[in-house]
């Protein structure tokens, strides 16, 4: 018994040593190398900070629309609504993002909508939306702002982020860059 005992109160200690002090330095070591020491990516746009790591809440149609949240971009409560995909709320819930949808970008079909523009994200703050979740807003935005339609593209292009080393991770647009170049024109 004595040959089982000692050995795993042994490892409790090194494991527990290892998990609650070594590894969690070893994490803050590494984000103190990321940009503004791992507190998140901060912007400063008209006086006001924004972290652009954060969803936020646009909806109004001179602006892209960001991603919906179930916990109303609540960064203290992040998670999703907890409902499948075959619940009736949530259905009811999409379907009425999908009407609000089609209200405010006439000339978009149902079956174009990207599925990101009408369903939260698993966190609930997910700050990207793909190049064609913002290509199908263009038409609203350039109508709302009064400017060419290919102006509102090349911003959209200019602020695409490609997938890590061409491989990794889809195309992204941030939606609090895109509304803050939108203010630029």
């Amino acid at each position: 018994m004595k040959t089982n005992i000692f050995p795993a109160i042994k490892l409790t200690i090194i494991t527990l040593i290892f998990f609650s002090v070594v590894y969690p330095a070893l994490i803050w070591a590494v984000a103190q190398l990321a940009p503004n020491s791992g507190h998140g990516e901060v912007v400063t746009a008209n006086g006001k900070k924004y972290y652009s790591n954060i969803g936020q809440t646009f909806t109004e149609d001179q602006y892209f629309n960001s991603r919906p949240s179930a916990v109303g971009y609540n960064a203290a409560g992040s998670g999703g609504s907890n409902k499948g995909p075959s619940n009736p709320e949530y259905l009811s819930v999409v379907q009425a993002r999908i009407d609000t949808f089609l209200v405010h970008n006439p000339g978009v079909s149902k079956k174009d909508i990207p599925v990101e523009l009408v369903t939260a994200s698993g966190s609930g703050l997910d700050p990207d939306i793909s190049p064609k979740a913002a290509l199908v807003q263009v038409k609203r935005i350039a109508a709302v702002r009064k400017v060419a339609e290919e102006k509102v593209k090349q911003i959209i292009d200019s602020n695409t982020e490609k997938p890590l080393l061409g491989l990794f991770g889809p195309e992204k647009v941030n939606v609090l860059s895109l509304n803050i170049a939108l203010e630029k024109l």
